[in-house]
């Protein structure tokens, strides 16, 4: 569906991208705690759709490794720049907030941070240990960076033992340089074949809609992720952060991402999450299952 504009020049969402308010008991205790004690959640921060649904069901997502990224991606709203030098309290901080949310399932994500040596690989590592420590009843997902692909980096997520280890292809092969600047295609690919052949039990990707890309080259590009032996795949549509973000191209029916599911589906995928509102963490709760 073609993108249409309104007289202030907003874009125009179609129906099927409209959501409700979140609401409900578990989401107001969770809103007040975060609000109380400055809590950093990519649900409220990134403003998702879904974050009444999730937080009902006892899963949140938390950034580490600070908010400035050392990459440029032209989707992505977080910003880009030098960051601030790493928070060796970090690990702990994070872990208690989980802990003081009573969060069932964390999704851990960070930026990049080409800066620094070990990549953040050692915060990363450090903050799942905390985490099992402090709040032991807590299953995680890691969304990592490619750590430049780097395989000592990925070990020490491997080791530290995640439920589910998470790295986004976020587009297809063609648009891959303009989309994600830094990151490589095949260099993601690898990544994700990599930490399953070295032990990882759950492996997942996720990639976004709407930039320009070809029915055939999603087809393709979820064919290479099974052909990396991932076990669960998600497919949302792709919104513009600002207007000095990538142009939205086009908005997928709900018709178009079953397609999407059902070719995903019959390749094997564990899990499959398909559809306009769906972003990587979505459902993330049954991805350990």
């Amino acid at each position: 569906m073609s993108v249409e504009l309104r007289p202030d020049g907003r874009v125009k969402k179609p129906e099927w991208l409209r959501v409700k308010l979140p609401t409900g008991k578990k989401h107001k205790e969770l809103r007040g705690l975060v609000d109380k004690y400055k809590l950093n959640t990519i649900c409220q921060s990134g403003s998702c759709p879904n974050m009444g649904e999730c937080w009902g069901e006892g899963t949140a997502t938390f950034m580490i490794l600070g908010n400035v990224c050392t990459r440029s991606c032209g989707f992505c709203g977080v910003k880009t720049g030098r960051p601030e030098q790493v928070d060796w309290a970090e690990p702990e901080k994070v872990a208690r907030s989980i802990k003081l949310m009573k969060i069932k399932h964390a999704v851990l994500t960070s930026v990049d941070r080409d800066d620094i040596k070990d990549m953040g690989s050692i915060i990363w590592a450090e903050t799942i240990r905390a985490v099992r420590r402090i709040s032991p009843g807590t299953t995680m997902e890691t969304l990592i960076p490619d750590f430049q692909g780097i395989e000592k980096h990925i070990d020490r997520i491997i080791d530290a033992g995640p439920e589910v280890l998470s790295h986004n292809m976020e587009t297809v092969r063609r648009l891959t340089r303009e989309v994600r600047i830094q990151a490589k295609y095949d260099r993601s690919l690898e990544v994700l074949r990599y930490a399953k052949e070295a032990g990882q039990r759950r492996t997942k990707t996720g990639i976004m809609l709407g930039l320009g890309e070809m029915e055939d080259e999603v087809f393709e590009t979820i064919q290479d992720v099974a052909n990396a032996n991932v076990d669960v795949i998600t497919i949302g549509q792709y919104l513009q952060p600002t207007k000095q973000h990538l142009p939205l191209k086009e908005f997928i029916t709900p018709e178009q991402f079953k397609k999407y599911e059902d070719f995903a589906r019959g390749l094997g995928f564990r899990h499959v999450e398909s559809g306009p509102l769906v972003r990587s963490s979505y459902h993330a709760e049954k991805h350990i299952l």
